[in-house]
């Protein structure tokens, strides 16, 4: 008998779960491990920093799901993983063995690599629920003495996504609440243009995303590297397209949002050959380690190589289509293994965006993810705020359910075939 630890309970760790529930049989144990007692539907983040959404929304209390559908769990943490001797000691100082290991743990957020970064100082966050639960907070002060804002995504970062819906959402909210002529807003990126999104852009992203920006009167700095923030004053040096010193910009706000770098979190970090410099789990085409092959990785906390030279570092997303089929690369490739074969699964690597804007939104898709690709698609209307929720309350049914039917795929297909389409009903 097998036993097959999953570390990581994000939206790839919960699939990873589920499926290799589902495929290994009665006969092998699954263990997910998390650091916390409940899963978060990352995506929804945004709205929770406007107050559109809450905690509760977009939570799901792990321990009775995963005993309803067979899989061990613990929410202790994960101290420090032991690969030479297949082995995860846990925060409370006790150890998990394992037979084979998915390591899906997400990112570090390297807030402490910029001074002033992140909630614990001068911006907020959204990239988990509790950052997005403290960014509403200050929201609502805000709203009641507003003033400038500044939204984005600082150099290094490997997600940008999310601050092009923060800023949008955060448009649309003042918008509502009769105060977006009060708000001068920023959008300060390290992308080399706006809609490259770590990608390259995707279709007519840059055209599409600099149009919407216009419109919102949301203005923007690109090849932005931001070298500390002080109460009320980012300090931002923006580079030429040779990567050169072009202009130094000291930028008022009383409101920020900057999405930080990632790095691998610290259990996983530290081994050679497993981990690269920043820590990231090291795989092959078949999602596997080459020192450690009974280690696979998915998901935000693997290595992928930057897409290209850019004057300021840009990191390559890592998107939930792509991570589905990382997930059911790596499951299937360990069922190989226990059966004395060769891994031949490989993942596809596409990319399905939905941003939400508020009112609208853009949605995208690359196939595979890294360029050329065979498909490079791009829209945007109200039909992508309606596919979100849809998206959103589909997904978590999912993860209730312990549903491992490929998702990302058919969604896809769907979606791109989609003229109009009517909000769902409440």
């Amino acid at each position: 008998m097998a036993h097959i630890v999953v570390l990581g309970a994000g939206v790839g760790g919960m699939s990873a779960a589920y499926e290799a529930r589902d495929l290994m049989g009665k006969n092998h144990t699954v263990t997910l491990l998390s650091n916390l007692p409940y899963f978060q539907f990352t995506p929804s983040n945004p709205w929770v920093g406007v107050g559109w959404r809450v905690k509760k929304d977009i939570t799901i209390e792990l321990a009775p799901l995963m005993a309803k559908h067979g899989i061990k769990f613990n929410s202790v943490g994960a101290k420090q993983l032991k690969p030479e001797e297949n082995a995860i000691e846990l925060n409370d100082g006790s150890t998990v063995n394992y037979d084979y290991l998915i390591i899906s743990t997400g990112p570090e957020l390297a807030f402490d690599e910029i001074p002033g970064l992140g909630p614990d100082h001068h911006t907020q966050s959204v990239c988990t629920v509790e950052h997005a639960t403290h960014a509403n907070q200050k929201w609502e002060e805000f709203c009641k003495d507003p003033g400038p804002i500044i939204v984005g995504a600082v150099q290094g970062a490997s997600c940008y996504g999310p601050a092009y819906e923060y800023a949008m959402i955060m448009e649309t909210d003042l918008r509502k609440r009769k105060l977006r002529d009060q708000v001068p807003m920023t959008f300060v990126t390290s992308e080399p243009y706006i809609g490259h999104l770590g990608l390259g852009g995707v279709g007519d992203t840059k055209g599409m995303l600099e149009s919407e920006m216009r419109d919102r009167h949301i203005r923007w700095i690109v090849n932005a590297k931001v070298d500390r923030v002080d109460a009320g004053m980012m300090h931002v040096t923006e580079h030429n397209e040779d990567g050169s010193e072009k202009q130094k910009h000291e930028i008022p706000f009383k409101y920020s949002m900057m999405l930080p770098a990632f790095r691998g979190v610290p259990a996983t970090r530290g081994h050679e050959g497993l981990t690269n410099p920043r820590g990231f789990i090291i795989v092959d085409k078949y999602q596997r380690n080459s020192k450690y092959p009974n280690i696979f990785g998915v998901g935000v906390c693997i290595a992928i190589a930057p897409l290209e030279k850019t004057p300021v570092a840009v990191g390559v997303p890592k998107t939930g289509y792509m991570i589905e089929s990382m997930v059911t690369a790596a499951v299937e490739n360990i069922h190989d293994l226990m059966h004395g074969k060769e891994p031949h699964v490989i993942p596809t690597w596409s990319a399905l965006c939905l941003a939400d804007f508020g009112d609208k939104g853009a949605a995208f898709v690359a196939q595979p993810q890294i360029p050329p690709r065979n498909i490079n698609w791009s829209a945007e209307g109200m039909w992508v705020h309606y596919a979100k929720i849809a998206f959103e309350k589909y997904f978590i049914r999912k993860m209730r359910k312990g549903n491992t039917e490929p998702f990302y795929e058919k969604y896809v297909l769907g979606m791109m075939n989609i003229k109009k389409l009517k909000a769902p009903a409440e």
